[in-house]
């Protein structure tokens, strides 16, 4: 993805309509998201993982409004039932101007112990990401990813 892919994906969503180009470099920079934060959390212990500057904000956010979420395996309706988004689209909107691109699509791993794959990635929000992936990395969840990765080296 060249300069000009990198300013068509700056523009407003409403400058382009469902142009397919545009979906396929919105698909390969969330897949290169993904791939980059998968190996960090392969060769870095994720409990010493900063992924932000907020977050502390984030993560006491997240276990506040999402106390009994299962963070270790994510079932696709924990985000996109209709009653699953009636409660991320606040926790979501508070992070507006706070973090950069807060709703921009990224992929999220549903069962954290395994790699970025079809049957195991699901769309979400980068606020979603780093909500779901800061809890991970704080509760111990991505420690089995880590582990296997230098059980391997």
């Amino acid at each position: 993805m060249g300069l000009e892919g990198a300013h068509a994906l700056s523009l407003p969503a409403d400058a382009y309509g469902n142009d397919p180009r545009l979906e396929v470099m919105w698909a390969m920079k969330a897949y290169n998201h993904a791939e980059v934060y998968f190996n960090l959390i392969s060769s870095v212990d994720p409990k010493f993982l900063k992924l932000t500057k907020l977050d502390d904000d984030i993560y006491s956010s997240f276990r506040e409004t999402f106390r009994e979420l299962d963070i270790k395996l994510l079932q696709p309706d924990d985000l996109k039932s209709d009653e699953a988004k009636e409660v991320w689209r606040p926790f979501c909107n508070q992070f507006e101007g706070l973090i950069e691109d807060f709703n921009y699509g990224t992929l999220l791993r549903l069962d954290c112990e395994r790699d970025y794959t079809e049957d195991n990635t699901i769309f979400a929000t980068r606020t979603q990401f780093f909500a779901v992936e800061i809890a991970r990395n704080r509760e111990g969840c991505n420690d089995a990813v880590f582990t296997s990765k230098c059980a391997n080296s």
